[in-house]
């Protein structure tokens, strides 16, 4: 495991369906199958000179080959600190809210995983709110259940809410 934490900035997006629905990420931590699966938002580190927006849009692409989605506002931002693939990460999110028409998400395909994101990545779905909030399934942002139902109703923040959840067990 690495000694050193990268510290960045990321956007992530929660890309909703004209139904309410949002689209999750299943994922493994390829270096620790211990951890099991969890359900996320796509998602990643913002490169120089890029604003949280345009990430938000590269990143989807990245990792489900979605172009069409409709970027709105960021809505949320958090603060996490997490291991994952051996590396630590201590980063400052922006969370944008997306919005497409449903698609067929067996036709996707990801338009530039890395590595270690390959191995990560296991599939996706449209997630309605009351599924998720019935699931067991661990999500990323830990408190999607929480925030998602106002946004799923179309209620969007004047400013963007901080969401984030300090993880106990997460010591460095």
């Amino acid at each position: 495991m690495a000694d050193w934490v990268l510290r960045r900035t990321a956007a992530r997006v929660v890309v909703l369906d004209q139904y309410g629905h949002v689209l999750l990420l299943q994922a493994r931590d390829p270096a620790d199958a211990s951890k099991g699966h969890w359900w996320e938002i796509p998602g990643g580190g913002i490169d120089d000179g890029e604003s949280s927006a345009d990430a938000a849009r590269r990143e989807l692409f990245e990792e489900t080959g979605i172009r069409d989605a409709e970027i709105g506002p960021c809505v949320w931002t958090q603060h996490a600190r997490f291991t994952f693939a051996g590396w630590k990460f201590d980063q400052h999110e922006h969370v944008h809210v997306a919005w497409m028409d449903r698609i067929d998400l067996a036709t996707l395909t990801p338009g530039g995983l890395e590595a270690f994101e390959v191995m990560a990545f296991k599939g996706h779905d449209w997630w309605s709110v009351d599924n998720l909030l019935a699931s067991s399934d661990a999500v990323l942002p830990r408190r999607l259940r929480e925030f998602l139902p106002d946004l799923a109703n179309g209620t969007i923040p004047d400013s963007p809410i901080d969401i984030t959840h300090i993880d106990p067990d997460i010591a460095w």
